[in-house]
Parts: C-alpha cells; sequence; structure tokens
C-alpha cells in the first residue's frame, strides 16, 4: 500500500484563527510539506489545479518542478490536470520535462475538474465539455507513445509528424513513458474510460459512505478484464480530506475536533454555491465514523479505516488533502510525519506488500 499527500494550495481564511496566508508563503509551505513527505518515507505528493482567488497554485507543473527538484524518492504528480482546458502538447512536454528533473518520479493524473473557471480563462466551451475531454485524453496518450506524431482534431491544430520533446525519463525496461492517470469522482463511465484504454484510476471520495465506491472499483477491474488487460497490474487509488493527529493526554478526539471547523467551512461554502443542502455537525459525524469518506482520528484509526476500505476497494494508493480549507501549516506537517512514521507501518502490517492484489487476479494472464 501507498500513501501519499496532495493540496491545492487552500488559501482560505482560517475559520478558527482568522488569518489567511497569502500566496507565497503557502507555497512555500507546500514546498516544506513536500520535503518532509520524502523525508518520511511517504510514496507521493500531488498538486492540484484551481482558477479561484482562494487557492494559491494555477499551474500544478510549475510547482512539481520546484518540489522535484527539492525531493529524493517520492514520486510528484497533478491532482489533477485539467486536461479538458490544457493544450495536451504542453501538458506532455511539462511532465516530461519534470520526470527528467525527479529521474523518473513524476506522474500526471488527468480529469476535468471540480470547478469551471478555466473554461471562460482558456477560451473554452463548457457545451464541449465532453468532447474536450475525450480528444485531448486521446491526443495525450498519442504523446506518450510516440515520439513523432500525426493527428487532427476538433479542438487544436493538426500536427504533421510532429517531434514531441522532450522524452521522459528511461525507466528500468527501457520505456520512456509517463505514468497517466484518470481522476473521476466516481461516475461509471470514468471508470469503463479507464478500464477500456487500461489506464490507472485515481477516485475522489469527498462524502458518503466508503462502500458506495466498491461498485465502481469492481466495474473498474471487470471492464478492464472484458477488454483483454491484466486487471492485476492496473492501480487503483482513492484521495480523501483527512487529518492525522495523536489524541491530547487528557482524552480522545484531537484530530476529530481540530478538522471539524475547516471541514465544515468549505463544505458550507460549496453548499452554498451548488445550491445543495448545508452540511451539520451530524453530517460530520457520520462521515467521520468508521463507514464515512473522513480520515480523520489518531494513527490507529486512520490505519484502521485504510485496512477497512482496503477490503471494499483493494486499492495500491490512498493519498489525503491534509491542508483542507486552509488547516494551519504546524498541524499539516504533524499529520505528515505521522502519516509516514506510524500510519504506514500499521498498514503495511496488516495488509503486507501485495496489497493491492486479490488473490484471484494475481498470475492472470495479459493481454
Amino acid at each position: 500500500m501507498e500513501l501519499g499527500v496532495f493540496t491545492f494550495g487552500d488559501i482560505h481564511r482560517d475559520p478558527v484563527s482568522g488569518a489567511q496566508v497569502p500566496p507565497g508563503q503557502n507555497l512555500l509551505d507546500i514546498l516544506e510539506r513536500a520535503r518532509l513527505a520524502d523525508q518520511v518515507g511517504l510514496h507521493y505528493f500531488g498538486v492540484g489545479e484551481h482558477h479561484r482567488p482562494d487557492y494559491s497554485v494555477t499551474s500544478p507543473a510549475t510547482v512539481l518542478a520546484a518540489i522535484a527538484a527539492q525531493t529524493r524518492n517520492i514520486r510528484v504528480g497533478s491532482a489533477v490536470t485539467v486536461l479538458s482546458t490544457e493544450d495536451p502538447v504542453r501538458v506532455f512536454q511539462q511532465f516530461a520535462t519534470i520526470d527528467l528533473i525527479s529521474q523518473g518520479r513524476a506522474e500526471l493524473t488527468a480529469g476535468r475538474g471540480s470547478f469551471i473557471e478555466s473554461y471562460p480563462l482558456f477560451g473554452a466551451r463548457l457545451e464541449d465539455y465532453d468532447a474536450l475531454y475525450e480528444e485531448k485524453l486521446e491526443l495525450l496518450r498519442r504523446l506518450n507513445a510516440q515520439e513523432r506524431v500525426t493527428w487532427s482534431g476538433r479542438f487544436r491544430s493538426a500536427l504533421e509528424d510532429a517531434a514531441i520533446l522532450p522524452r521522459p525519463f528511461p525507466a528500468p525496461d527501457g520505456a520512456r513513458e509517463l505514468d497517466i492517470w484518470i481522476a473521476t469522482g466516481g461516475t461509471p463511465a470514468s471508470s469503463v474510460r479507464a478500464a477500456t484504454l487500461g489506464m490507472n484510476v485515481m477516485y475522489a471520495l469527498l462524502g458518503g459512505s466508503v462502500r458506495n465506491f466498491e461498485r465502481h472499483a469492481t466495474l473498474y477491474r471487470e471492464t478492464a478484464v472484458e477488454h483483454g488487460h491484466n486487471a492485476s497490474l492496473l492501480k487503483v487509488g482513492v484521495s480523501t480530506p483527512g487529518l492525522v493527529l495523536r489524541d491530547a493526554p487528557s482524552g480522545s478526539g484531537r484530530a476529530k475536533e481540530a478538522f471539524r471547523p475547516y471541514w465544515l467551512d468549505s463544505m458550507r461554502r460549496i453548499s452554498a454555491e451548488r445550491g445543495f443542502p448545508a452540511p451539520s455537525g451530524v453530517t460530520y459525524n457520520m462521515e467521520t465514523a468508521p463507514g464515512g469518506a473522513l480520515f480523520v482520528g489518531n494513527p490507529e484509526q486512520v490505519a484502521e479505516k485504510i485496512v477497512r476500505m482496503h477490503g471494499h476497494m483493494r486499492h495500491q494508493r490512498q493519498i489525503f488533502q491534509l491542508d483542507f480549507s486552509s488547516v494551519p501549516q504546524r498541524t499539516v506537517l504533524e499529520a505528515i510525519e505521522l502519516l509516514g512514521t506510524e500510519v504506514l507501518p500499521l498498514v503495511r502490517s496488516e495488509l503486507g506488500p501485495a496489497s493491492g492484489r486479490a488473490p484471484e487476479e494475481v498470475g492472470q494472464p495479459g493481454p
């Protein structure tokens, strides 16, 4: 099992202290988190993309390049790249460059994003929402597989025997391709798309029961097999908000109480924007319960919840947004350290090194 963290660079006004970290300081804080995640043995550090005043990161590749230069072992990638409003050629060049800087540690997670600000900003039409993503994902896959590409489509100029450079850092088997994942909020169509293409999938769990995603992982693996892919070689990842802290000497529940105002702050804001019912303290208690989507607790509780979810999802990677709604830096750093030094060993003691494979999948023939 791989564990990691990700961020969008939240710079909301702190609902507890009222302070607001400026974008420049937040970016430095992100670099500090990445260095610590690398030092404590976590496997992945992701940086997302939003084009709103309450987030500091609009250019994940720039931040990831800085992280790649300051770390040694941890894999670095987007969480996610809003591919629908990007040029796939430029995206590939940026992440291939990060892969060279990091000596083969770069990944790219392609999605459509949870907000729509990038569409008018970059001249894309929401009416083309599905078509944009389909075409650009197809082109990105071509660029990844071929150094010279001839291609034409609706949304960018044609390519005629174009040299696509630089190429990623060579893998041990000599391959020079990026590790590209598909991001989804949990629609069946997204699971089918990733499985049909034989691509790894990352599920974003923002709320509800973790068991709700079990059927998506099952659909993903069954569809992959139907299309001739070796399901045991494909990875399932899960991204969740969360916080891990040691309990206070006076009693338990420190993480749950610390995270409560930040989660409620963001979810009430998002609910107001989208016309959803506002969450309450009762909702929060349900989400932090053993079957809920928030991974909040002491190291033993969070590890137990990861293991429980693995029983449903059989996932190989889980990453956590620890700075949800601007949780303070000192708290985020404490959580990163505990994820690497306490949660990860507990999870591995339960699941072992082959935790992502179901017994019936091991040894399954390839296509």
